[in-house]
């Protein structure tokens, strides 16, 4: 489903684990901030850190692993799934993985309505002698790919206060915290009671750096040995410099502009589709992520094989014909070229955030191409949390994010959740199609792959009709990584960082 790269670096500049600037301690640094520990909130850091462990995972073509659960089984036609525990697994206070722990963890969590658990058809969650039985409402078969997602992790009983909040967070992986400073810093440790092959790193440290300049001077400093997520330019310093190397993988990830549908403005589709035409997409890829074959011609990104549609009629740019659009839907352009229509000018608000470097730049570059055919956009920067508050209060115009569709191993729960007909924080916002809904819901049966296939195409074909979310680029996930660190592996779907699986170059 998706390109892997592995790292196997060779010790050329004599570091070794004794380097006095790391230590034993693995330096990482990225943009990401944690605010809060609560599993939802907490973006997949800690099961990436792999502090933290859920039932099932997935390896990095995608496909379900073992987690905490060595099996799982449905019954009654996918009404009642089965999971056996890994046997004697202990959380990092020294207590047993126990069913009923278990139990209780998930409970806390599908309570949370920004987990995909909240929506999966669960009636009871039951613990048995070995493992845990779901009782569903109804058949799916998508439980097991719901249960990679990383608020379904499992907590140890201690985490939990009186009221269910997370106050420590206390998994059974192969890292325990040490030190947690909300939101920049974190401190891991080698757990001794881990039940597979010991780290040998023995310590992570994790910086939160939101300066894109400052990642890409540590990372040819040697201030750190893993760098997440360089702009262009940061890309080219490492790539100059001796002694650390640049590892990437095209993600399942789509950059796209949320879209408020039930705005006074951008409800109409003609302005979203010109909208969609003034983008110079090819040109934004090239400016911003110097790969002008990032240009996103659909949704869906052909690293997701199944639901890329190749012979979909490609979203291009065209301003003489979003001229004729915005003309054909009444906007009339006044004497400083912006347009209007029945006295209001046609400016809108864009929001994005830092934490993916690429996006703000990106976002100036879309506010130039709509400026060309007379949309006024204003660009603001902000937290990334600010989307979802936005959303919650309908205040959000236009919105710049970056949609990963395979944080759940079966991107058809992400697709579900994206066009959710009640709207989704990362998708869609006051939009539904009966249609688009109808294939979603059979899809979540289980068909025949032909009409899977069938149903998939839909999906696809309608989004890219109607643009209720304006694909603007595909994604490149990279790192700069020191030559004394060996073994570093790209997971695509960043189900986990797989520090526990790196050594130091001898």
């Amino acid at each position: 489903m998706t390109v892997v790269m592995v790292v196997g670096l060779a010790s050329g500049c004599g570091a070794t684990r004794a380097d006095d600037r790391g230590g034993d301690t693995l330096r990482v640094v990225g943009p990401f901030e944690i605010h809060s520990l609560e599993p939802t909130a907490t973006s997949g850091f800690f099961t990436r850190l792999e502090v933290a462990e859920t039932l099932v995972t997935a390896d990095l073509e995608g496909n379900l692993a073992p987690g905490l659960a060595s099996d799982w089984s449905p019954s009654q036609g996918g009404r009642t799934w089965t999971f056996e525990l890994v046997p004697d697994v202990t959380f990092h206070d020294g207590t047993p993985l126990t069913p009923e722990a278990a139990v209780d963890s998930l409970e806390t969590v599908r309570r949370d309505e920004a987990s995909p658990l909240a929506a999966a058809p669960i009636e009871q969650i039951a613990a048995t002698d070995t493992g845990l039985r779901f009782e569903l409402s109804e058949p799916n078969l998508t439980l097991p790919a719901v249960l990679t997602h990383y608020s379904t992790m499992i907590l140890a009983p201690a985490a939990y206060d009186d009221d269910d909040h997370v106050s420590e967070l206390i998994g059974t992986g192969p890292y325990r915290i040490d030190r947690i400073e909300l939101p920049a810093s974190i401190e891991v440790t080698r757990f001794d009671d881990w039940r597979g092959t010991p780290p040998e790193i023995e310590k992570v440290s994790f910086q939160s750096v939101s300066r894109a300049e400052s990642r890409a001077l540590m990372a040819t400093s040697d201030d750190a040995d893993v760098v997440w997520h360089l702009e262009p330019a940061g890309r080219q310093k490492v790539e100059a410099s001796d002694g650390v190397s640049m590892a990437s993988t095209l993600q399942p990830r789509t950059i796209m502009l949320k879209v408020n549908n039930d705005h006074p403005i951008l409800g109409d589709p003609d302005v979203r589709r010109a909208l969609s035409m003034a983008l110079d997409r090819e040109a934004m890829a090239e400016a911003v992520l110097r790969e002008p074959e990032l240009a996103a011609t659909q949704l869906m990104p052909p690293s997701l094989t199944t639901w890329s549609q190749p012979d979909l009629a490609p979203l291009e740019h065209d301003a003489d014909g979003a001229r004729q659009l915005l003309e054909s839907a009444g906007w009339e352009a006044d004497d400083d070229g912006v347009l209007t229509k029945d006295g209001e000018a046609l400016r809108l608000n864009l929001l994005t955030y830092p934490d993916r470097p690429e996006l703000p730049a990106l976002a100036t570059a879309i506010q130039a191409s709509a400026k060309e055919v007379g949309i006024e956009i204003d660009v603001e920067v902000t937290n990334s949390s600010e989307i979802p508050v936005r959303h919650a209060d309908d205040t959000l115009e236009l919105a710049l994010v970056a949609r990963h569709f395979a944080l759940v191993s079966d991107p058809l729960v992400t697709v579900a959740e994206t066009f959710a007909p009640a709207g989704s924080e990362w998708g869609v916002q006051n939009w539904s199609d009966p249609q688009l809904t109808a294939a979603v819901d059979q899809l979540l049966t289980g068909p025949s792959e032909d009409r899977a296939e069938e149903l998939r195409a839909t999906i696809v074909t309608i989004a890219q009709e109607q643009l209720p979310l304006v694909p603007v680029a595909w994604y490149r996930m990279n790192a700069a990584v020191q030559d004394r660190v060996e073994g570093f592996v790209f997971d695509p779907l960043e189900t986990s960082w797989h520090f526990s699986q790196v050594r130091w170059a001898s």
